[in-house]
């Protein structure tokens, strides 16, 4: 039996860990989508390949005619970048050969479940599994709310005062501490990156309670990706998170990028209500599998 045309066109197909020389490539390819690969592209335009700095390998999916066509990076989160069902069975295929070594797989939703229904035998179960969450963006200031004057950016004198805040929205979001493991240093510097490259927005008390934040945790020429929006507890209810994220939104217009995207589970129907009063609209999906 002949091949099928599949069959040919797959075994010309190849995957391999991109080095230096494919920079440009990769980019172009990030490119494709400015919202949604934002948080891979942040990270490649700021170190470029190298694993070292980049904090995993990136893998390239080569297709029949030898062009770089989908991505995938392998470090604390498996993200799959244009990857299509070749391309993801590939990376199934590669990701299975070296082990589990994530905390997450996260990335479109399409993709993402196509490539966890190829790795939960061996890599399952995972914790949970978000299968659905609205991709947002907004690319003009909100019409509707008001932008909050008393949200400002964190001040690098803040971060000690911040980090509580930061804890309990990790916690509340992702369901275990990003104190465990090392003692939460990783993620206190994470923190303290935010703050002194003026990413992390919040509103302070008079006695300086966090009662709302939020960060900017990707940054590209196209776009930035709003993450970690939380309220106090005590102070829920009345309306912070909207006029917060109207005044997020509008610095972020201003003085970062072009678009202003985030990404909700679907189940948080307050939160997407919220977003869609800012001006907020859902341009996609994605899907995470927590480890």
């Amino acid at each position: 039996m002949l091949p099928s045309s599949f069959q040919v066109a797959r075994a010309l197909a190849t995957t391999r860990v991109l080095e230096a020389p494919d920079l440009a490539d990769t980019l172009e390819v990030l490119r494709r989508n400015p919202v949604a690969n934002a948080f891979v592209a942040t990270r490649v335009e700021a170190v470029g390949l190298d694993p070292w700095r980049l904090g995993g390998e990136m893998w390239g999916w080569y297709d029949e005619h030898g062009e770089l066509d989908a991505l995938c990076y392998a470090g604390a989160n498996l993200v799959l970048v244009n990857a299509g069902p070749a391309a993801v069975q590939a990376f199934a295929e590669r990701a299975r050969r070296q082990g589990r070594r994530c905390s997450s797989i996260v990335g479109p939703a399409d993709a993402t479940a196509a490539l966890w229904a190829l790795l939960e035998r061996s890599w399952g179960p995972a914790r949970e599994v978000r299968a659905h969450q609205p991709l947002m963006a907004a690319t003009v200031p909100s019409a509707e709310i008001a932008p909050d004057p008393l949200v400002r950016r964190v001040e690098r004198s803040e971060v000690e005062t911040v980090m509580p805040a930061c804890v309990a929205m990790f916690t509340e979001e992702v369901g275990v501490s990003p104190l465990a493991g090392d003692g939460g240093l990783l993620y206190q510097a994470r923190v303290a990156e935010l703050v002194s490259t003026g990413r992390s927005f919040a509103r302070f008390t008079d006695d300086g309670q966090v009662v709302f934040k939020a960060e900017i945790g990707a940054v590209t020429e196209g776009a930035c990706q709003v993450q970690g929006v939380w309220v106090a507890p005590e102070y829920r209810g009345r309306g912070l998170s909207e006029t917060g994220m109207a005044a997020v939104l509008d610095i972020a217009l201003r003085e970062v990028a072009p678009v202003v995207s985030l990404y909700v589970n679907d189940y948080n129907l307050r939160a997407r209500a919220a977003y869609r009063r800012v001006g907020f609209r859902e341009v996609g999906a994605f899907m995470s599998v927590l480890f």
